[in-house]
Protein backbone atom coordinates (compact mmCIF):
# COMPACT_ATOMS: atom_id res chain seq x y z
CA UNK A 1 0.00 0.00 0.00
CA UNK A 2 2.89 2.31 0.83
CA UNK A 3 4.44 1.77 -2.61
CA UNK A 4 1.09 2.48 -4.31
CA UNK A 5 0.69 5.65 -2.27
CA UNK A 6 4.20 6.75 -3.25
CA UNK A 7 3.43 6.16 -6.94
CA UNK A 8 0.18 8.11 -6.72
CA UNK A 9 1.91 11.06 -5.05
CA UNK A 10 4.70 11.05 -7.63
CA UNK A 11 2.20 10.79 -10.50
CA UNK A 12 0.16 13.68 -9.12
CA UNK A 13 3.25 15.86 -8.49
CA UNK A 14 4.49 15.44 -12.08
CA UNK A 15 0.98 15.89 -13.53
CA UNK A 16 0.39 19.06 -11.48
CA UNK A 17 3.68 20.47 -12.79
CA UNK A 18 2.66 19.85 -16.41
CA UNK A 19 -0.86 21.23 -15.82
CA UNK A 20 0.70 24.40 -14.35
CA UNK A 21 2.86 24.76 -17.47
CA UNK A 22 -0.19 24.42 -19.74
CA UNK A 23 -2.22 26.88 -17.66
CA UNK A 24 0.64 29.37 -18.03
CA UNK A 25 0.49 28.98 -21.81
CA UNK A 26 3.65 26.88 -22.10
CA UNK A 27 3.73 23.50 -23.82
CA UNK A 28 6.13 21.08 -22.09
CA UNK A 29 6.46 18.93 -25.21
CA UNK A 30 7.41 21.77 -27.55
CA UNK A 31 11.12 21.58 -28.34
CA UNK A 32 13.12 23.76 -25.93
CA UNK A 33 15.34 25.67 -28.28
CA UNK A 34 15.53 29.30 -29.19
CA UNK A 35 17.71 31.88 -30.83
CA UNK A 36 21.46 31.62 -30.32
CA UNK A 37 22.71 33.46 -27.27
CA UNK A 38 25.37 36.11 -27.41
CA UNK A 39 28.95 34.82 -27.12
CA UNK A 40 29.77 33.84 -23.56
CA UNK A 41 26.11 33.91 -22.49
CA UNK A 42 24.44 30.59 -21.72
CA UNK A 43 20.99 32.03 -21.12
CA UNK A 44 19.27 33.19 -17.95
CA UNK A 45 16.46 31.19 -16.34
CA UNK A 46 13.40 31.47 -18.53
CA UNK A 47 15.47 32.87 -21.39
CA UNK A 48 16.88 29.94 -23.40
CA UNK A 49 20.26 30.48 -24.99
CA UNK A 50 21.68 28.45 -27.85
CA UNK A 51 19.59 25.42 -26.97
CA UNK A 52 20.10 22.54 -29.35
CA UNK A 53 17.35 20.52 -31.03
CA UNK A 54 17.13 16.88 -30.12
CA UNK A 55 15.75 14.43 -27.61
CA UNK A 56 17.30 14.32 -24.13
CA UNK A 57 19.99 11.64 -24.01
CA UNK A 58 22.42 10.13 -21.56
CA UNK A 59 25.86 11.66 -22.16
CA UNK A 60 27.64 8.37 -21.41
CA UNK A 61 25.45 5.75 -23.10
CA UNK A 62 23.97 8.07 -25.79
CA UNK A 63 20.59 6.44 -25.16
CA UNK A 64 17.56 8.72 -25.41
CA UNK A 65 15.15 9.19 -22.54
CA UNK A 66 11.51 8.37 -23.14
CA UNK A 67 7.93 9.16 -22.19
CA UNK A 68 7.27 11.69 -19.46
CA UNK A 69 11.02 12.01 -18.81
CA UNK A 70 11.36 13.87 -22.12
CA UNK A 71 8.90 16.48 -20.85
CA UNK A 72 10.61 16.75 -17.46
CA UNK A 73 14.10 17.17 -18.94
CA UNK A 74 12.97 19.55 -21.68
CA UNK A 75 11.26 21.61 -18.98
CA UNK A 76 14.55 21.97 -17.09
CA UNK A 77 16.36 22.98 -20.29
CA UNK A 78 13.74 25.67 -20.93
CA UNK A 79 13.88 26.92 -17.35
CA UNK A 80 17.65 27.22 -17.16
CA UNK A 81 18.60 27.92 -20.78
CA UNK A 82 21.13 25.10 -20.97
CA UNK A 83 22.72 24.61 -24.42
CA UNK A 84 22.74 20.81 -24.49
CA UNK A 85 20.41 17.81 -24.22
CA UNK A 86 23.13 15.65 -22.56
CA UNK A 87 22.40 14.35 -19.06
CA UNK A 88 24.35 12.31 -16.48
CA UNK A 89 23.94 10.96 -12.98
CA UNK A 90 26.28 12.29 -10.27
CA UNK A 91 28.31 9.06 -10.40
CA UNK A 92 28.51 9.10 -14.21
CA UNK A 93 29.97 12.62 -14.09
CA UNK A 94 32.65 11.45 -11.66
CA UNK A 95 33.41 8.33 -13.71
CA UNK A 96 33.85 10.51 -16.82
CA UNK A 97 36.48 12.60 -15.05
CA UNK A 98 34.24 15.54 -14.22
CA UNK A 99 32.18 16.76 -11.31
CA UNK A 100 28.81 18.42 -10.74
CA UNK A 101 29.44 22.04 -9.76
CA UNK A 102 28.82 22.85 -6.12
CA UNK A 103 25.33 24.20 -5.49
CA UNK A 104 23.79 22.73 -8.66
CA UNK A 105 20.41 21.04 -8.22
CA UNK A 106 19.54 17.90 -10.16
CA UNK A 107 16.37 17.05 -12.08
CA UNK A 108 14.26 14.16 -10.81
CA UNK A 109 13.10 11.67 -13.46
CA UNK A 110 11.28 8.36 -13.14
CA UNK A 111 11.79 4.78 -14.22
CA UNK A 112 8.81 2.41 -14.43
CA UNK A 113 9.11 -1.36 -14.63
CA UNK A 114 7.81 -4.61 -13.14
CA UNK A 115 9.44 -7.34 -11.08
CA UNK A 116 8.34 -10.78 -9.92
CA UNK A 117 9.20 -11.68 -6.29
CA UNK A 118 10.74 -15.09 -5.63
CA UNK A 119 7.75 -16.02 -3.44
CA UNK A 120 5.40 -15.34 -6.36
CA UNK A 121 7.56 -17.42 -8.71
CA UNK A 122 7.44 -20.29 -6.19
CA UNK A 123 3.66 -19.98 -5.81
CA UNK A 124 3.26 -20.05 -9.61
CA UNK A 125 5.40 -23.21 -9.85
CA UNK A 126 3.34 -24.94 -7.18
CA UNK A 127 -0.06 -23.99 -8.57
CA UNK A 128 0.74 -23.97 -12.28
CA UNK A 129 -0.56 -20.42 -12.54
CA UNK A 130 1.21 -17.58 -14.26
CA UNK A 131 3.46 -15.55 -11.94
CA UNK A 132 2.16 -12.03 -11.28
CA UNK A 133 4.59 -9.16 -11.75
CA UNK A 134 4.42 -6.15 -9.43
CA UNK A 135 4.74 -2.68 -11.01
CA UNK A 136 7.15 -0.20 -9.45
CA UNK A 137 8.13 3.39 -10.05
CA UNK A 138 11.65 4.50 -9.15
CA UNK A 139 12.97 8.02 -9.26
CA UNK A 140 16.55 9.12 -9.78
CA UNK A 141 18.39 12.39 -10.25
CA UNK A 142 20.11 13.65 -13.40
CA UNK A 143 22.34 16.64 -14.04
CA UNK A 144 22.65 18.46 -17.34
CA UNK A 145 26.19 18.41 -18.75
CA UNK A 146 26.13 22.22 -18.52
CA UNK A 147 25.92 21.83 -14.71
CA UNK A 148 29.23 19.96 -14.66
CA UNK A 149 32.86 20.88 -15.10
CA UNK A 150 35.90 18.85 -16.07
CA UNK A 151 33.98 16.66 -18.52
CA UNK A 152 35.64 15.59 -21.79
CA UNK A 153 35.19 17.85 -24.82
CA UNK A 154 31.86 17.38 -26.54
CA UNK A 155 29.77 16.55 -23.49
CA UNK A 156 28.28 20.02 -23.21
CA UNK A 157 28.99 21.42 -26.66
CA UNK A 158 25.76 22.63 -28.33
CA UNK A 159 24.63 20.71 -31.37
CA UNK A 160 25.06 22.43 -34.72
CA UNK A 161 22.13 24.81 -35.36
CA UNK A 162 19.60 23.78 -37.95
CA UNK A 163 20.10 25.67 -41.23
CA UNK A 164 17.11 27.57 -42.51
CA UNK A 165 15.48 25.83 -45.47
CA UNK A 166 12.01 25.06 -46.73
CA UNK A 167 12.46 21.34 -47.26
CA UNK A 168 13.80 18.77 -44.81
CA UNK A 169 15.25 15.73 -46.65
CA UNK A 170 15.28 13.56 -43.49
CA UNK A 171 11.57 14.19 -42.94
CA UNK A 172 10.77 13.61 -46.61
CA UNK A 173 12.63 10.28 -46.52
CA UNK A 174 10.84 9.21 -43.35
CA UNK A 175 7.38 10.06 -44.72
CA UNK A 176 8.09 8.10 -47.90
CA UNK A 177 9.62 5.16 -46.01
CA UNK A 178 6.50 4.58 -43.90
CA UNK A 179 4.55 3.54 -46.99
CA UNK A 180 1.52 5.38 -45.57
CA UNK A 181 -1.26 6.44 -47.93
CA UNK A 182 -0.14 10.06 -47.73
CA UNK A 183 -2.18 12.56 -49.76
CA UNK A 184 -1.34 16.20 -50.36
CA UNK A 185 -4.10 18.67 -51.12
CA UNK A 186 -7.14 20.43 -49.74
CA UNK A 187 -7.37 22.93 -46.90
CA UNK A 188 -7.33 20.58 -43.89
CA UNK A 189 -4.84 18.23 -42.30
CA UNK A 190 -6.32 15.00 -40.92
CA UNK A 191 -6.01 11.23 -40.55
CA UNK A 192 -9.00 9.11 -41.58
CA UNK A 193 -8.92 5.90 -39.46
CA UNK A 194 -11.74 4.18 -41.35
CA UNK A 195 -9.93 4.54 -44.70
CA UNK A 196 -6.42 4.61 -43.23
CA UNK A 197 -4.98 7.61 -45.05
CA UNK A 198 -3.33 10.92 -44.12
CA UNK A 199 -4.04 14.19 -45.91
CA UNK A 200 -2.25 17.52 -45.48
CA UNK A 201 -2.38 20.80 -47.43
CA UNK A 202 0.51 21.57 -49.84
CA UNK A 203 3.61 22.97 -48.16
CA UNK A 204 3.33 26.45 -49.79
CA UNK A 205 -0.06 26.81 -48.05
CA UNK A 206 1.69 27.09 -44.67
CA UNK A 207 2.62 30.59 -43.49
CA UNK A 208 5.89 29.11 -42.19
CA UNK A 209 6.82 26.20 -44.39
CA UNK A 210 8.70 24.33 -41.66
CA UNK A 211 5.35 23.80 -39.91
CA UNK A 212 4.32 21.56 -42.81
CA UNK A 213 6.55 18.87 -41.33
CA UNK A 214 5.19 19.25 -37.81
CA UNK A 215 1.71 18.78 -39.27
CA UNK A 216 2.79 15.75 -41.32
CA UNK A 217 4.35 14.11 -38.27
CA UNK A 218 1.30 14.90 -36.14
CA UNK A 219 -0.96 13.12 -38.61
CA UNK A 220 1.51 10.24 -39.04
CA UNK A 221 1.46 9.78 -35.26
CA UNK A 222 -2.33 9.33 -35.57
CA UNK A 223 -1.61 6.84 -38.39
CA UNK A 224 0.46 4.67 -36.02
CA UNK A 225 -2.64 4.17 -33.86
CA UNK A 226 -4.45 2.09 -36.49
CA UNK A 227 -5.50 -1.42 -35.36
CA UNK A 228 -2.91 -2.98 -37.69
CA UNK A 229 -0.07 -0.98 -36.05
CA UNK A 230 -0.04 0.19 -32.43
CA UNK A 231 -3.80 -0.24 -31.94
CA UNK A 232 -4.72 2.86 -29.88
CA UNK A 233 -8.32 3.80 -29.17
CA UNK A 234 -9.25 6.27 -31.92
CA UNK A 235 -13.01 6.01 -31.51
CA UNK A 236 -13.54 9.29 -29.65
CA UNK A 237 -15.58 12.05 -31.24
CA UNK A 238 -14.51 15.69 -31.23
CA UNK A 239 -14.78 17.19 -27.74
CA UNK A 240 -14.67 13.86 -25.90
CA UNK A 241 -12.01 12.78 -23.40
CA UNK A 242 -10.92 9.94 -25.71
CA UNK A 243 -10.46 12.41 -28.56
CA UNK A 244 -8.41 14.73 -26.32
CA UNK A 245 -6.20 11.81 -25.24
CA UNK A 246 -5.42 10.82 -28.83
CA UNK A 247 -4.71 14.44 -29.78
CA UNK A 248 -2.34 14.69 -26.81
CA UNK A 249 -0.48 11.61 -28.07
CA UNK A 250 -0.26 13.04 -31.60
CA UNK A 251 0.97 16.44 -30.38
CA UNK A 252 3.71 14.95 -28.25
CA UNK A 253 4.58 12.36 -30.89
CA UNK A 254 5.10 15.12 -33.46
CA UNK A 255 7.27 17.07 -31.00
CA UNK A 256 9.42 14.00 -30.26
CA UNK A 257 9.80 13.28 -33.98
CA UNK A 258 10.69 16.89 -34.80
CA UNK A 259 13.36 16.77 -32.12
CA UNK A 260 14.78 13.48 -33.39
CA UNK A 261 14.91 14.79 -36.96
CA UNK A 262 16.28 18.26 -36.08
CA UNK A 263 13.17 20.14 -37.19
CA UNK A 264 12.36 23.41 -35.43
CA UNK A 265 8.70 24.30 -35.96
CA UNK A 266 6.95 27.23 -34.31
CA UNK A 267 4.59 26.61 -31.40
CA UNK A 268 1.24 25.16 -32.35
CA UNK A 269 -1.91 27.08 -31.45
CA UNK A 270 -3.55 25.47 -28.41
CA UNK A 271 -6.54 24.08 -30.30
CA UNK A 272 -7.26 21.38 -27.73
CA UNK A 273 -5.85 22.97 -24.56
CA UNK A 274 -9.13 22.89 -22.59
CA UNK A 275 -9.66 19.21 -23.41
CA UNK A 276 -6.10 18.29 -22.44
CA UNK A 277 -6.35 20.12 -19.12
CA UNK A 278 -9.64 18.42 -18.29
CA UNK A 279 -8.15 14.98 -18.95
CA UNK A 280 -4.98 15.68 -16.95
CA UNK A 281 -6.79 17.16 -13.96
CA UNK A 282 -9.07 14.13 -13.65
CA UNK A 283 -6.46 11.43 -14.23
CA UNK A 284 -2.94 11.69 -12.78
CA UNK A 285 -1.81 8.77 -14.96
CA UNK A 286 -3.00 10.33 -18.24
CA UNK A 287 0.21 12.26 -18.98
CA UNK A 288 2.31 9.11 -18.35
CA UNK A 289 0.17 7.02 -20.72
CA UNK A 290 0.10 9.72 -23.39
CA UNK A 291 3.86 10.34 -23.23
CA UNK A 292 4.55 6.60 -23.32
CA UNK A 293 2.26 6.11 -26.32
CA UNK A 294 3.83 9.12 -28.05
CA UNK A 295 7.30 7.66 -27.53
CA UNK A 296 6.18 4.30 -28.91
CA UNK A 297 4.63 6.03 -31.94
CA UNK A 298 7.80 8.06 -32.56
CA UNK A 299 9.97 4.93 -32.25
CA UNK A 300 7.64 3.07 -34.62
CA UNK A 301 7.97 5.80 -37.26
CA UNK A 302 11.71 6.29 -36.77
CA UNK A 303 12.23 2.56 -37.31
CA UNK A 304 11.36 3.13 -40.98
CA UNK A 305 14.47 5.28 -41.40
CA UNK A 306 17.56 3.07 -41.29
CA UNK A 307 19.78 6.07 -40.54
CA UNK A 308 17.62 7.20 -37.60
CA UNK A 309 17.83 4.48 -34.92
CA UNK A 310 15.14 4.35 -32.29
CA UNK A 311 17.32 3.50 -29.31
CA UNK A 312 15.84 1.97 -26.21
CA UNK A 313 15.13 4.93 -23.97
CA UNK A 314 16.50 4.31 -20.49
CA UNK A 315 18.95 5.90 -18.07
Amino acid sequence: MGNKGHRRRLNRRITDRIVAELEAGRFPWVQPWGVAAAPGHSGAPGQPGATAPGLPRNAITARRYSGVNILILWGSVIEHGWPTQNWLTFRQALAAGGVVRKGERGTCVVYADRFTPDTEKERARETGDEARAIPFLKRFTLFNAAQCEGLPDGFSTPDAPLPERATMPAAERLIAATGADFRIGGERAFYAPSRDFVQVPPQPAFFEQINYYRTCLHELTHWTGHASRLARDQSGCFGSADYAREELVAEMGAAFLCAALGIVPTVRHADYLAGWLDVLRHDSRAIFRAASQASKAADFLLSFASDTPADELSP
